[in-house]
């Protein structure tokens, strides 16, 4: 198949696609980092999920929407990043129409889970130290599960509607060929305030009054946790979490801000489309540093990955051990 221009030709092989000419041994280098990345994005948050499904001390209201994160940002490594990865490569899009829609609703959908998987953490976090004693007594590890799926449906339900009023304008030219959903105005405003200014407005407020309380009331709060030697170890915990997810929510504004200020900067000005793509790139790698900051930043995701390469997670009474 061949696509002419004026001054050159686009020649379209089955898994090629490129104006340019690629030397096999980058084209190889190019490819081995797409598998290392989406290598290291899959099995970093898989790692997450097992760790806080295995053992019962990180069964917790917080470590919940922690683990609906990590299922997020495993389904990006899985089934976006891959497409991405590829599409930028070899300059155009070169798979077909139906993979083209499978991930405009991947994306989309998993993109705006992860944004209110954030904001639901930075709720969480407010509530538990503004109202700590009502947060004890009226959030469970069962509430937390049942707001967890009421997010992932309303949000799945959302972006149906949203693909199915704009699946007519999708357009995939092949050779070259891209994969861009083009909103109309209406569903342009609305997809901006529902995925966009909504839930980055309750981060960034939530977090201002969250380090407000904790600067006002961090000493009332240690003494009152203080008076028993498990509370110490719980105050701890919860100061280490709370250092972890406010380094979460920052990486994950740096990699968001720069998609959303190409998407209000794209209504009003000409950008080229090679910009978007990079761009992209940063929104879809965020899911592969959240693990990472486990590592660094949290014991017991640590102590749960030593355990887990050892194997000592198939030994008798595994789940109990204490990883905090």
């Amino acid at each position: 198949m061949y696509f002419s221009e004026i001054n050159h030709t686009w020649v379209c092989l089955p898994y090629t696609c490129s104006e340019r000419s690629v030397s096999p041994a980058v084209y190889v280098l190019l490819y081995t980092f797409t598998a290392s990345v989406v290598l290291l994005t899959v099995c970093g948050n898989l790692l997450v999920i097992i760790s806080v499904c295995h053992f019962k001390k990180l069964h917790t209201p917080t470590n919940m929407l922690i683990l609906s994160l990590a299922v997020s940002d495993f389904l990006v490594g899985a089934s976006v990043m891959p497409l991405a990865l590829i599409w930028l490569f070899e300059s155009c899009w070169i798979f077909r129409r139906v993979y083209c829609i499978g991930y405009e609703l991947s994306s989309y959908f998993l993109t705006s889970t992860s944004i209110y998987n954030v904001a639901l953490i930075a709720a969480d976090r407010y509530f538990a130290l503004s109202n700590p004693f009502l947060y004890t007594k009226a959030v469970s590890v069962n509430t937390m599960c049942l707001v967890v799926l009421c997010d992932w449906f309303i949000l799945l339900l959302y972006n149906l509607i949203h693909l199915y009023y704009n699946l007519p304008i999708v357009e995939i030219v092949m050779c070259p060929g891209n994969c861009l959903m083009v909103l109309d105005e209406n569903w342009y405003l609305v997809d901006l305030l529902f995925t966009f200014v909504f839930p980055f407005a309750v981060i960034i407020i939530l977090y201002a009054l969250i380090f407000i309380i904790a600067k006002r009331h961090a000493t009332a709060i240690r003494e009152l946790k203080a008076q028993t030697s498990n509370n110490i170890v719980d105050s701890k915990s919860e100061r280490k979490a709370a250092k972890v997810v406010t380094i979460l929510v920052f990486v994950f504004l740096v990699c968001l801000l720069p998609y959303f200020i190409y998407t209000l900067l794209g209504n009003v000005v000409q950008i080229e489309f090679d910009t978007i793509q990079p761009i992209l790139i940063l929104l879809y790698l965020n899911s592969a540093i959240n693990p990472i900051i486990y590592a660094l930043f949290n014991s017991w995701f640590r102590k749960c990955f030593k355990l887990l390469l050892t194997l000592q997670i198939f030994q008798k009474d595994s789940a109990l051990i204490n990883v905090l």
